[in-house]
């Protein structure tokens, strides 16, 4: 990068000025990893301190049927096959009770569109998780599902969000969202849910009171104009609704070939290479800068490995999610050895190894509790360390 535009650019990060989409584009055109992580800790720092937010929560995936074949998906099954199912309600309470003893507070439930369920189930499951664990927030369905719902029921998202707030629901997830310019998704993305429809119903969710993450799969065949272009418009809906309280960069995985079934489903995996570490660091580092109205940036640890996930603490990232329990989505496409469960004391280590200090929050960001800051590096040092892989 040109000598002067880097201290432009680094200028306007520390007086706080608002950066361009061709200031986003030169940040990732930069080599200089550790610059870019120096500028997002310190806009991370700004808003955020020493503090590292995560939740304990559990993931259900009620269903893996679905009409779509999106080219990115390991997880999708189609009608009939071997390794689809569908949960019965009980069934989705059973295993949400089982997180019950360790104090869960939150429930993220994302799910295939199924072809034959019909719409009443969504809330139907809602209200029995809400009847079992009244104290636990549920995060449920992509502004996809939503729009999918809009097709089976014949409603609007505006009356069917009114009915699963009704049924419990705290807030959307912010899946579905992969990349914006059609440029790419018409490439990836085999359903009709696209930024018009995805920010409509993002839009009606904050004006219902709903706070709602926001998400970039990155790392597969979009180029770094394209994530710009993700994050300009998540930044625009931001100014307009202030709805968003997390943005999560996902890195795109690639189908592991030992599959269950030994079929790899992924049809673009031929042509890509998964985001490097650095790559990622990147990513995260980008998007703190260019958001500067959002006040989180996640590390999802699942698709990006522990080390990584503490690395991210130092470019920007200051959530690290939660204990998550089971992550169909990503494990039935690789095996990259994230753990499936991360309790509440593994987080806390995680963090504080990092050199941070973990609050735990609930699904709107509110501190739940906070925790002791770090041992000094001094004391770290009079006693061995549990490394993390």
């Amino acid at each position: 990068m040109d000598a002067g535009l880097k201290r432009e650019l680094e200028e306007k990060v520390y007086v706080g000025e608002r950066l361009t989409r061709a200031d986003g584009e030169a940040l990732y055109a930069s080599d200089d990893l550790a610059w870019l992580g120096r500028l997002a800790h310190h806009r991370r720092t700004e808003k955020n301190g020493d503090r590292v937010m995560f939740n304990v929560n559990r993931h259900l995936n009620l269903t893996n049927v679905c009409t779509a074949s999106c080219a990115y998906c390991s997880f999708q099954r189609k009608p009939g096959e071997k390794a689809a199912y569908t949960m019965r309600v009980k069934q989705a309470v059973e295993k949400a009770l089982e997180m019950k003893d360790e104090q869960l507070t939150e429930l993220h439930i994302v799910n295939g569109l199924h072809p034959t369920l019909p719409w009443k189930y969504y809330p139907r499951v809602l209200r029995a998780l809400k009847e079992a664990l009244p104290d636990v927030s549920l995060k449920c369905f992509t502004a996809t599902e939503v729009q999918w719902f809009e097709k089976i029921s014949g409603l609007p998202a505006d009356e069917i969000l009114d009915e699963l707030i009704d049924a419990g629901l705290a807030s959307l997830t912010g899946g579905g969202a992969e990349i914006f310019d059609w440029e790419i998704r018409q490439q990836i993305v085999d359903h009709d849910c696209h930024w018009e429809d995805w920010s409509r119903i993002h839009r009606l969710a904050h004006e219902k009171g709903l706070r709602t993450p926001a998400t970039m799969l990155y790392g597969h065949i979009e180029e770094p104009r394209h994530r710009v272009d993700h994050v300009m418009r998540l930044r625009e809906l931001q100014d307009e609704t202030g709805g968003f309280v997390v943005f999560i960069p996902l890195r795109y995985q690639h189908d592991f070939h030992d599959s269950a079934d030994g079929i790899v489903r992924n049809r673009i995996q031929a042509k890509t290479t998964m985001a490097s570490p650095a790559e990622s660091l990147k990513t995260f580092a980008v998007s703190r800068l260019m958001l500067d109205n959002f006040d989180h940036v996640k590390c999802f640890w699942v698709m990006h490995g522990l080390s990584v996930a503490q690395l991210s603490l130092n470019f920007g990232v200051d959530d690290l999610d939660g204990s998550v329990v089971e992550y169909k989505i990503t494990h039935d496409a690789d095996s990259y050895g994230t753990p499936d469960t991360m309790h509440r004391e593994d987080l806390l280590t995680l963090i504080q190894d990092a050199g941070f200090r973990p609050v735990e929050r609930n699904t709107r960001y509110e501190v739940v509790r906070e925790f002791d800051a770090p041992m000094s590096l001094a004391d770290r040092r009079r006693e061995p360390q549990q490394v993390w892989a």
